[in-house]
């Protein structure tokens, strides 16, 4: 009997791992800075704005990441 993993089963849970991951990372950086830094309430508009602004290009740009990720 064989011993170990799969090349393809191998690949399959690591893009599987990456893309958990990748998206954890982006959360805790969201929420870090939407409220722990204040920036997703803050007094002044423009950091508002920015902050949302922010958040959909960094979503945009993961969802970029995973479309190739899994191509």
């Amino acid at each position: 009997m064989e011993q170990g993993w799969d090349p393809e089963v191998k690949r399959f849970f690591r893009k599987i791992l990456n893309t958990i991951a990748t998206g954890l990372l982006w959360m805790i950086a969201v929420l870090t800075a939407g409220l722990y830094f204040g920036f997703a309430h803050h007094s002044k508009l423009l950091y508002i704005i920015l902050f949302y602004i922010g958040l959909a290009v960094s979503l945009g740009l993961l969802l970029r990441y995973y479309y190739h990720l899994w191509k």
